[in-house]
């Protein structure tokens, strides 16, 4: 994939996150460091909250596991989560979702769209708002970045190909490298020349798609000065071993602190294989060993650089998994009370939102659906939620105009 293809035809027009202008090195240093990111951890297939963060334990849904103490007194999750446990102080819970849904594809658009999905009518996505209200106009590095092979998505709707998002898998993105033969003081001159004849072209028929065209180029050299970004084969040795990195898993979630370190507005990845109609018991025993060591590891390290401040970190799924325990030892879909967990940047540490009854059949205290998580995302990392986006002079809402912010949550 080349250069060009990579980054994809720049358009659009830019919010920039309203942290003011700096000169002095001390404090635009600040600046850089306070600025917001979001990282989404993406549970696919629906994982069951009543084996991470709603446990129902001695009850005719609550399955064999217990649960345990947390580092927050009071608050008690799946013992299939221990490493998670001890973090807990540096994140919240959602015990109260009601999507109303049970589909896959529906409840995975619910989720990360913000709103539901209807024929005709294309939203973008999460990150694809996100690239936009964080961007950052000066850096080479995309916006929103999914940890996983592939190239650029097809995910920003109406904000255009700019803010859609790019896969990488650990390694830098091909092409992006100088060739040997080419040296830098050539590829200099190059360079000067390809400048001279665009501002020689601009100067009387300049338009937003030659503004477009030319600034596809700089990024590229830009985003070729950044390329060791994506190189997870840089950090040491004890780093690939404390996150695990032999598994898929671990993998993503050392590539991810490095993007977080590098300032990227959002990143997101992904852990899968929870649709557990099967053997609900057995497959989340696995899955949540193969989860929880990485991704405490990666919030211990958020914290230990002072990055927390600045980053929110969601795990989310596109539902979570029936309390009645079917006759194959699994647990069914379930949009209708299930739980997620998030944490960093303006969420309030260590809350829980809403409540479900004794065995998890029902919300009984502060329900909420994807609207709301939507709006509260934003709030997290200091947008407006209620906000609008001017698309070719046209308002549109950043979120769900007909729903609102978790405001208790957000400090």
């Amino acid at each position: 994939m080349a250069r060009r293809q990579f980054l994809g035809t720049l358009t659009g027009g830019f919010v920039v996150g309203g942290l003011g202008t700096f000169t002095h090195g001390e404090a635009a240093e600040h600046l850089r460091a306070n600025q917001m990111r979001v990282l989404t951890v993406f549970l696919s297939g629906g994982v069951s909250q009543l084996e991470t963060w709603d446990p129902k334990p001695k009850t005719d849904t609550g399955g064999p596991f217990r649960a345990i103490p947390t580092a927050v007194p009071g608050i008690h999750i799946s013992e299939l989560l221990p490493h998670t446990a001890q973090h807990m102080d540096k994140l919240s819970l959602i015990r109260s979702i009601n999507t109303k849904n049970g589909d896959h594809g529906k409840g995975s658009y619910q989720m990360l769209h913000g709103r539901n999905q209807m024929p005709g009518i294309d939203n973008p996505h999460l990150g694809a708002v996100l690239a936009k209200g964080l961007e950052r106009p000066n850096s080479g590095l995309p916006g929103f970045i999914r940890v996983q092979a592939g190239g650029r998505g097809n995910d920003s709707a109406y904000l255009g190909p700019r803010y859609s998002s790019i896969g990488v898998n650990g390694a830098p993105p091909p092409n992006s490298a100088r060739v040997a033969s080419l040296t830098a003081e050539i590829d200099q001159s190059r360079q000067d020349l390809r400048r001279r004849a665009n501002s020689r072209f601009m100067s009387t028929r300049r338009t937003a798609e030659t503004d477009a065209y030319t600034q596809t180029y700089e990024q590229a050299l830009q985003l070729m000065e950044k390329r060791d970004v994506f190189d997870v084969n840089l950090e040491p040795a004890k780093e690939h071993e404390r996150y695990g990195t032999k598994a898929d898993f671990g993998r993503q979630c050392l590539i991810a602190r490095r993007l977080l370190e590098n300032d990227v507005p959002f990143v997101q990845i992904s852990h899968t294989n929870y649709d557990t109609h099967n053997e609900n018991f057995n497959f989340h025993l696995e899955q949540m060993g193969e989860f929880d060591k990485p991704f405490s590891t990666l919030i211990g390290d958020l914290h230990e650089r002072g990055l927390m401040k600045s980053t929110l970190v969601v795990v989310m799924s596109e539902f979570g998994r029936t309390p009645r325990i079917n006759a194959r030892y699994g647990r069914d879909h379930w949009g209708t009370a299930w739980s997620i967990c998030l944490g960093g940047a303006k969420v309030q540490p260590g809350a829980v939102i809403g409540k479900t009854n004794e065995n998890g059949t029902q919300v009984i205290d502060r329900e909420v659906d994807h609207g709301h998580l939507f709006h509260t995302y934003l709030s997290a990392v200091g947008l407006e939620s209620t906000s609008h986006f001017n698309i070719a002079g046209r308002e549109i809402p950043l979120a769900d105009p007909s729903r609102s912010a978790i405001s208790e949550l957000i400090s």
